[in-house]
């Protein structure tokens, strides 16, 4: 498997910024003799965001100062910055300034997708100039300046305005399987525009977007086996994550349920009535499609031989079962925890398949003085998968409900 780095993007409108200013400030840019109207001070063109979220919840040691030391906290405002009394500052957002001299401003958070961008990761499309990569970057901001005639921008006239437009975008990493490809990667392409009239100028953004999650159900076999995704979220301070969420279980009518990438998806697989101590339930083999099917392509594997996948840049993590889990029967469960992903196209690796199905091949082993149940990762695989499927005798195949990727 190899692993490289795309660009792809979606746009949505966040923000329009206008501020009142002479020409006589700009005469150096291309402006046409059309006097029009004044535009309003500001027109916010966002759509209500679908949790809160505040934009100026940045940690002090994060904050990047925007304007003069002595600006105001209307101009901050007018500006597009946060204003915390004291200190105008970047917001966690992509905000976009016009200066006067024809300069742009672009300063990207890392917190404008989920999961972060990667701020190593942004550049504007035109990458061979120098003069046209980050003034600099910091650990939450990825911070531009460059001339509106430089880097690739284009210009045109549009309804009484000369009009800067350029572009960026983030890289993500495409992870390329057998049967399949994914990325666990936020992405995004910026269109931003410098608008230019005798009496104003106007920064005007179209941004980012992020990605879709997993979902369980049971397939009935001679062997009755169920897979099912943990939902049980911690309620208390110091509480333990991975016991939380196996504490209660997403139900059919939960279906579809959604995940941003990178979130753990917690998975359980267990054998039903049964109450045969000596049952050992073990898992061959463990993947993922974007389809119902479990032999539908793409595919991507979780699980083989009941080991990690190791071509997976975040392993499948194990969960070990033992008597102090509760259960009345630890050997009837297996449980492990995988990172949401979106599969991506393999025409063109663009991430398209924004849902994800679950499923395991299983076995029932009954263990004997010669032969031992455990499938132990630590050792080749050749010298464990023999040892197990000799005490074998009964196999299932189970999946999940469908999970959908979501930017919430």
């Amino acid at each position: 498997m190899e692993f490289f780095k795309c660009l792809f993007g979606v746009m949505v409108v966040v923000a329009v910024l206008a501020c009142d200013v002479s020409a006589q400030h700009y005469w150096s840019l291309p402006l046409p003799n059309q006097k029009v109207p004044p535009l309003p001070q500001k027109q916010l063109v966002v759509p209500p965001p679908a949790a809160p979220f505040d934009e100026c919840q940045v940690a002090q040691e994060d904050k990047i100062q925007c304007g003069t030391p002595d600006i105001t906290a209307e101009h901050c405002d007018n500006i597009n910055c946060c204003f915390d009394g004291h200190q105008c500052f970047y917001g966690k957002a992509v905000t976009v300034q016009c200066t006067r001299d024809g300069q742009f401003v672009v300063v990207v958070a890392r917190d404008a997708t989920l999961p972060n961008i990667d701020m190593e990761s942004v550049s504007l499309l035109d990458t061979d100039d120098p003069a046209c990569a980050p003034v600099d970057v910091t650990s939450a901001f990825a911070i531009f300046q460059f001339s509106a005639t430089a880097c690739g921008t284009t210009f045109k006239e549009e309804d009484g305005h000369v009009v800067y437009e350029n572009h960026m975008s983030s890289s993500y990493e495409v992870g390329v399987g057998p049967r399949g490809s994914i990325t666990r990667d936020s992405h995004f392409e910026l269109l931003f525009q410098c608008r230019y009239s005798d009496t104003s100028v106007e920064a005007l953004v179209l941004e980012v977007d992020v990605v879709p999650p997993p979902v369980s159900v049971a397939a009935a076999g001679i062997l009755r086996v169920e897979l099912r995704l943990g939902s049980g979220q911690c309620q208390t301070k110091g509480c333990d994550e991975e016991t939380a969420a196996y504490s209660t279980f997403y139900s059919h009518s939960d279906y579809p349920i959604t995940k941003v990438l990178r979130e753990p998806v917690y998975v359980e697989v267990t054998i039903l009535e049964r109450s045969d101590p000596n049952l050992v339930l073990n898992l061959e083999h463990c993947w993922a499609t974007a389809n119902p099917n479990p032999q539908s392509m793409p595919q991507w594997d979780l699980l083989i031989d009941g080991c990690p996948y190791h071509d997976d840049r975040y392993l499948t993590t194990l969960v070990h079962i033992d008597g102090s889990s509760g259960l009345l029967y630890p050997t009837h469960h297996k449980r492990f925890i995988i990172k949401m992903f979106t599969f991506v196209d393999q025409s063109d690796f663009s991430p398209k398949k924004d849902t994800a199905f679950i499923h395991c091949s299983t076995a029932v082993c009954y263990p004997s003085s010669t032969q031992s149940c455990d499938q132990t990762c630590h050792r080749q695989r050749r010298a464990v998968a023999p040892a197990v499927r000799a005490s074998t005798s009964r196999r299932a195949l189970v999946s999940s409900g469908q999970v959908i990727l979501t930017d919430q």
